[in-house]
């Protein structure tokens, strides 16, 4: 069973952890967090986090037995 719940929860942060990406390696500037190596190393781990998160909760999460 699909759960839109953590499909929802895995886009936003999908979207964040590319945006907080986009700012550590300067592609965005005009923020503190620009060029800033704390968020070039924490916003890949929080994208893939939540690409994880929408294909568990795409495919209908962990098996229950």
């Amino acid at each position: 069973m699909r759960s839109p719940r953590r499909v929802a929860l895995g886009v936003i942060f999908a979207l964040l952890g590319l945006l907080w990406s986009l700012q550590g390696f300067g592609v965005l500037s005009g923020s503190s967090m620009s060029n800033t190596v704390t968020w070039s190393i924490i916003g890949p781990i929080v994208f893939l986090a939540g690409v994880i998160g929408v294909v568990r909760g795409w495919r209908g999460g962990t098996p229950r037995h």
